[in-house]
């Protein structure tokens, strides 16, 4: 089994591989950079123990960190709990990509990961949204990575609506259940609408703007926890994939497997 642990600004993502790629279990931690190692290691455990999964079936690990604290913290809690270092994603690792980009260290390794596993997966040039703490677009043409766009996400632009302005209340941006009106008739539906249709806008008007660098309309392939309440606005297809940086993970792993174990 191979354990995958994406560790973001807001959430740590815990993903267990069977020996097929199969996920066995995905799971998800509160990032808290305040936490030891053995804290970590504990709450990785619980996490093993509520998927009733055994953590000595763990043949191998990789982390993708884009929080430079935790990244020591949460490597060294892997290890304590199967006996071996991590693989990290970070300069060295092959990934079949040819980055374009002045200083390679800098790309995030989750956008790393997201972007092997679409280009394994997705035909031609391909558009990657990220939908987390921040909103991240990359453009992939073949195995030839662009470069990137980011964005303030949904909940850091609503935070900084709410706290910067006096009048404006806290608000609650789910998936929801029915389609949100244009024109809000309360301070909170006003807020609600301009936050998922001006982000939705945003990522269609940047979608435009990437397919004229693509010379044509690419596929375009979302992930991240914010994706769910923002794409049902979106007026260009887009496809979901929740799994989409676990499944590059697992893909990463694969390819420096064998030089890792030396």
């Amino acid at each position: 089994m191979i354990l995958a642990v994406d560790v973001g600004n807001s959430n740590i993502t815990v993903g267990l591989f069977d020996m097929t790629g199969k996920l066995a279990f995905l799971s998800s931690l509160g990032t808290n950079t305040q936490k030891t190692t053995d804290q970590c290691a504990v709450d990785l455990l619980g996490i093993f123990g509520l998927h009733r999964a055994d953590i000595a079936s763990v043949s191998g690990a990789i982390l993708s960190c884009v929080v430079p604290p935790m990244q020591a913290i949460m490597s060294g809690a892997i290890a304590k709990l199967t006996g071996r270092p991590p693989m990290v994603v970070g300069p060295g690792i092959k990934t079949g990509l040819n980055i374009k980009a002045e200083i390679h260290n800098q790309l995030g390794s989750d956008i790393v990961a997201s972007s092997v596993a679409a280009i394994a997966r997705y035909p031609g040039s391909i558009v990657v949204i990220d939908m987390g703490t921040a909103t991240s677009m990359s453009l992939l043409k073949g195995s030839v990575y662009e470069g990137c766009i980011i964005m303030p996400g949904v909940h850091l632009a609503l935070e900084a609506l709410w706290s910067r302005a006096a009048a404006l209340p806290p608000i609650s941006v789910e998936a929801p259940a029915h389609q949100i009106s244009l024109l809000g008739r309360t301070t909170e539906d006003a807020m609600r609408s301009g936050i998922l249709y001006g982000h939705a806008s945003m990522v269609d008007g940047m979608i435009d703007r990437l397919a004229l660098a693509a010379g044509g309309m690419p596929t375009v392939v979302a992930t991240g926890g914010n994706a769910p309440s923002i794409l049902p606005y979106c007026r260009h297809p887009i496809t979901y994939n929740e799994y989409l940086v676990m499944d590059g993970l697992y893909l990463l792993y694969q390819k420096n497997a064998e030089r890792h174990r030396k």
